[in-house]
């Protein structure tokens, strides 16, 4: 029993410790009016599926990715970044009704932000998974998952607070655009992408 306490806790730790990043975005999906909340939810839950399921075959086959190769996923973030600049330049932000059109690219930019920014999941988490048995990574799966709603909630709680709902609400498709790109950039630079892409570009 104790060690199972033990594991939990580690899992709630390394999940805070690689997910801090995801919580100021998911803010930002959330109090994007083009962005229904169950898209975000769904999305988000997309993306950490599949960091997940990349860390346990990394894990299972002893894979060791390049830090520069993951970095290239900051390109994601950066990209989406790019173009919610474009629209806000282009199209002000209105009270229009969002309808379900294009809603799968709605999710999918949510998860691949979230996949953008899950360089640190994929490499604590296969190192993890690489000494631990079967049942234990089901465990972190599922203590991923629920710590997953958490965020979720703490993040669309924070959008619908009385009082900081409403600034967060009234500014976020303003300061949303840089903070994808900031992070890209951010991701771009941690993993080491940015020499090797302009060597590449260099030559």
């Amino acid at each position: 029993m104790h060690s199972f306490v033990t594991l939990v806790a580690l899992a709630i730790v390394v999940f805070v410790s690689t997910n801090i990043d995801d919580a100021f975005v998911l803010v930002g999906f959330f109090a994007d009016k083009n962005f229904r909340a169950h898209d975000v939810v769904i999305g988000q839950y997309a993306g950490i599926s599949v960091l997940y399921v990349i860390s346990v075959i990394a894990a299972l086959i002893s894979l060791v990715i390049p830090a520069a190769y993951i970095g290239l996923l900051g390109l994601a973030p950066i990209l989406i970044g790019i173009k919610k600049l474009y629209h806000l330049w282009r199209d002000p932000p209105t009270e229009e009704p969002i309808t379900d059109t294009g809603r799968q690219g709605r999710r999918l930019a949510v998860a691949a932000v979230t996949l953008a920014n899950g360089g640190d999941n994929i490499a604590v988490y296969t190192a993890l998974f690489a000494t631990r048995e079967g049942f234990e990574v089901s465990v972190i799966g599922v203590v991923s998952a629920v710590m997953t709603a958490l965020w979720c909630l703490v993040a669309h709680w924070l959008v619908n607070h009385k009082t900081l709902g409403l600034p967060i609400r009234a500014q976020a498709h303003r300061v949303v655009p840089f903070v994808l790109i900031g992070l890209g950039i951010l991701i771009l630079i941690r993993g080491g992408t940015i020499r090797p892409l302009g060597i590449a570009l260099w030559y």
